[in-house]
């Protein structure tokens, strides 16, 4: 629309032009103007669509950049934090590290290493199939000096969706099917190894939704998962060597229950297995990953929404559970796991808005070895103020509890501000 504009406007400019001129020289108006219309009629057949193109397909291009819509969003995320005992990683909680040695050993951390930057693609579309893409990115990669974060790539993915079969299908890197909520935290680590599984990995995925009635909805989601494992004896990745993907899958309903909105109440599992190598020959042992889960999604009023995950399973460390153990070296066994969480956010009033939570990983304690994490638990609290449309500053506290098996139980308390731009 810009361009022909543009062009209208040259026109004109050269219609008075040649009148004028016409004018001047003593030549015909009326001959003048009928070149001029013969010449503009040329310009608009040329630019006509061509066979096999629609006007709407092509007033759709976007210019040099991209031949698709493409927005940017995100947030910019300074974390200020003091915790009375030293823990994993420091930057944002996991656990807290054992206090055999090193008792009430306090620490405080910043960080922007949370901002986070991504980009979502949408169309070309029609009316039967929609198209779109998305890549996200955030700064908490490998390890490295606090001022040199490195990139992390979170999500990158293309989607298909057909809305009249509410069917679609995904390719490429996103969240869990298994377990899909996340409490609000301002910690980066959403209750991670403390109740709360499931994270990021490459998957193709189909996803098919169901009306049962106008208030009553079903969807069943079913992906193939890249195997993530551990390093076996040999130094060879477990997953990778198993020769097969992970299945996930969840079956999720939406129906009014009570509160300002429906209620949704999901079922969701995986199982996959890893091969670890005993030694250079060969000699090996496959080693299963399983989880079922329940999750829960309930408004209770316009300014409360509870939610709730509850696990059981093994070997999953690469999902966060387990206390972030997934095989026990020495004897080779998968380490069992149960937990969960709920949380309740608050609000918002006005510009303030809070949020409250407890999570819970139990390992099996004859599962480790002396050392091994048994326990991990977290109570949280935080409020958080919009300065304006953009800005939000917010304030956590929480308390965090880590049991051995063995001497070194540990806990922490741990005081979070942090301060968002969003874009």
């Amino acid at each position: 629309m810009r361009a022909a504009k543009w062009i209208w406007i040259c026109l004109t400019v050269l219609t008075l032009g040649q009148v004028c001129g016409a004018a001047e020289d003593g030549s015909s108006i009326d001959d003048r103007l009928a070149e001029l219309e013969r010449e503009i009629a040329e310009i608009k057949q040329a630019s006509a669509p061509t066979s096999g193109q629609t006007a709407s397909s092509d007033s759709k291009k976007k210019g040099l950049f991209s031949s698709v819509d493409v927005k940017l969003y995100g947030y910019l995320k300074t974390d200020v934090s003091r915790d009375s005992s030293r823990t994993t990683n420091g930057n944002y909680v996991l656990w807290v590290d054992s206090e055999a040695t090193r008792r009430n050993d306090a620490e405080s951390n910043l960080t922007a290493g949370e901002s986070r930057l991504g980009l979502d693609f949408s169309g070309p579309s029609s009316e039967t199939l929609k198209t779109s893409a998305k890549l996200e990115f955030d700064f908490f990669g490998a390890p490295a000096d606090e001022n040199k974060a490195k990139i992390q790539m979170r999500h990158a993915y293309m989607k298909l969706d057909w809305p009249e079969a509410q069917l679609s299908f995904l390719a490429g890197q996103t969240w869990d099917v298994i377990s899909p909520l996340n409490p609000s935290t301002l910690n980066y680590s959403v209750l991670w190894v403390g109740g709360n599984i499931g994270y990021r990995r490459p998957q193709v995925r189909l996803t098919k939704e169901l009306s049962v009635t106008d208030q009553v909805k079903l969807k069943l989601d079913g992906a193939l998962t890249r195997t993530i494992g551990n390093e076996d004896l040999t130094g060879s990745e477990t997953g990778e060597d198993a020769g097969v993907p992970t299945v996930q899958g969840r079956l999720g309903a939406t129906f009014p229950f009570f509160g300002p909105k429906p209620t949704t109440i999901g079922v969701s599992g995986h199982t996959g297995k890893e091969e670890y190598d005993l030694d250079a020959t060969g000699r090996n042992t496959d080693i299963k990953s399983q989880s079922i889960n329940l999750d829960i999604t309930q408004p209770i009023c316009k300014w409360i929404t509870l939610k709730a995950e509850l696990f059981s399973g093994k070997n999953l460390k690469s999902y966060l559970g387990g206390i972030s153990q997934g095989i026990n070296t020495a004897t080779r066994r998968p380490i069992d796991s149960e937990g969960g969480w709920i949380a309740a956010s608050l609000g918002p009033w006005g510009k303030w808005s809070s949020a409250v939570g407890f999570g819970v990983d139990n390992v099996d304690r004859d599962d480790v070895a002396a050392g091994g994490r048994t326990r991990n638990s977290c109570l949280f609290g935080n409020v958080r103020y919009d300065v304006n449309a953009h800005a939000q500053v917010g304030l956590e506290l929480s308390r965090w509890e880590t049991d051995y098996r063995g001497a070194g139980d540990a806990d922490d308390m741990r005081v979070q501000a942090s301060f968002i731009y969003k874009f």
